[in-house]
């Protein structure tokens, strides 16, 4: 037997050669020129759409399982049992099965067996996640029952919406709020301030080098884009920081602008939430009291929020949004603080509390119905259910950390009928995001994020 020649190359193993049809992903993803990872679509009750990387090429088990029962367990399924699988779920539209086949496979870069083009489980796959194909991803349709009361879902929500880019000197703008609805974005956010003449109102972010924007353009921008991308609600909540008199210069501005749109209780307090249903092509406020009374005894609201002490060096790196690492490693650097987060607004008591509401403009309050407010005391306390009124809380990513290491079930609690709001922490600058994970399951209803950087990297 002869040995072989050490000075010779190895010898190459003879290229793997599939059946026709059954070509692996990685060739096909090569003749495709495309990447081996797909992006699947995942459609969230009627408020977002979010994309994920398939990171992982293994298919879901619920699909394997699903394929396998129309096949037939067969390792193709075939046009009639394709079609059997449309009609099992709504039927397709009008959609030939033997043409949806055709499309995947030409999608794939698949050459067809002979004689019967046949999906595999990665086919049938791509098939259940392509918008140009699944009938209910390419029409958007809501399959979910939105009648239940608008506590009851997430709701896509911006941060400092008319923002630019920075947090601190970029300019505002409404073309921001403009790109926000027309991706998706139920809750816009518009801190307002007096104009330098003390006689208007402006949107910006109090107290930076930001360059402000007239609220009267930013309002038709949000009535003219606020249903391109979905029917159901858009909420406008307001940071307040005006006199009186200019808080019923915003009343006459609101009710101008949305007209009929413009959704308000006729109670004064709500004692559940309308549903999103109910709600379609409507505007709704939100808002804390006014705080003309509070920015007399100095700091605005946004100043005077208490957040937990950094290490040494911590707050550099917060500074520039770092990302949440860990979910349970936050809450349990929240829980060894030796001091509960309390809520106590500096300077104000109970007396100034009741100055405050009797300055505030009637027509104004009138318009709110989604009322919001900081709590005095624990915050443990705040997330008591009130049986007789519904209302927004508001916490920084912090804050609900802090309370979420020793207090999670009070939260899933109070957010059965209440609003919760989380938003990022106030040395995010650079208008990075945080982990929404944590807000989410614990059913907080609008986790707001910084869209500027969202909106840049998808500009059209």
């Amino acid at each position: 037997m002869p040995k072989p020649d050490k000075g010779a190359p190895p010898r190459a193993s003879p290229p793997h050669t599939p059946p026709p049809g059954t070509e692996s992903e990685a060739e096909a993803a090569d003749e495709a020129g495309v990447s081996a990872v797909e992006m699947g679509t995942y459609k969230c009750c009627i408020f977002f759409t979010r994309r994920f990387a398939l990171g992982d090429t293994t298919t879901p088990e619920d699909v394997r399982v699903l394929f396998s029962r129309f096949a037939g367990g067969s390792p193709y399924m075939g046009a009639d049992d394709l079609r059997r699988y449309l009609a099992a779920w709504g039927g397709a539209d009008g959609e030939v099965a033997e043409q949806v086949v055709d499309r995947v496979l030409q999608d794939r870069s698949r050459t067809p067996r002979f004689g019967r083009p046949a999906l595999t489980v990665d086919d049938f796959m791509h098939f259940l996640f392509s918008e140009d194909l699944n009938p209910p991803l390419r029409h958007s349709k809501v399959h979910q029952d939105m009648n239940a009361p608008l506590s009851h879902y997430f709701i896509y929500t911006g941060h400092n919406s008319y923002l630019t880019g920075n947090q601190l000197s970029s300019d505002c703008s409404d073309a921001p709020i403009i790109k926000a609805l027309q991706i998706g974005v139920r809750v816009i956010e518009l801190d307002i301030w007096p104009n330098s003449s003390k006689d208007d109102i402006d949107v910006l972010h109090g107290r930076t080098l930001t360059a402000p924007v007239s609220l009267i353009k930013c309002l038709r921008s949000i009535k003219e884009y606020a249903f391109v991308a979905s029917p159901y609600p858009v909420i406008i909540t307001l940071e307040d920081h005006l006199t009186p008199d200019l808080q019923a210069k915003v009343a006459k501005m609101v009710l101008e602008v949305f007209g009929d749109i413009l959704y308000y209780p006729e109670s004064k307090h709500l004692q559940e939430f309308p549903s999103p249903e109910a709600l379609k092509g409507r505007v709704l406020l939100s808002t804390k009291p006014p705080k003309e009374y509070l920015e007399a005894k100095g700091g605005t609201m946004k100043d005077r929020e208490i957040e937990p002490q950094f290490k040494k060096g911590e707050r550099e790196e917060a500074a520039w949004g770092v990302e949440v690492p860990d979910i349970q490693d936050e809450m349990q650097i929240a829980d060894r603080s030796e001091d509960d987060i309390l809520y106590h607004e500096r300077g104000l008591d109970d007396n100034d509390s009741q100055k405050v509401c009797k300055h505030a403009a009637p027509e104004y309050k009138h318009l709110i119905t989604i009322k919001a407010g900081k709590p005095k005391g624990a915050l443990v306390d705040a997330l008591k259910n009130d049986p007789d009124k519904v209302r927004r809380l508001s916490l920084s990513e912090q804050e609900l950390a802090k309370v979420a290491a020793r207090n999670g079930p009070n939260i899933v609690s109070f957010t059965h009928r209440n609003m919760l709001r989380i938003y990022p922490k106030g040395t995010r600058f650079n208008s990075s995001n945080y982990n929404p994970f944590l807000g989410w399951v614990h059913g907080a209803q609008m986790v707001a994020f910084n869209m500027q950087q969202i909106i840049q990297r998808n500009p059209d």
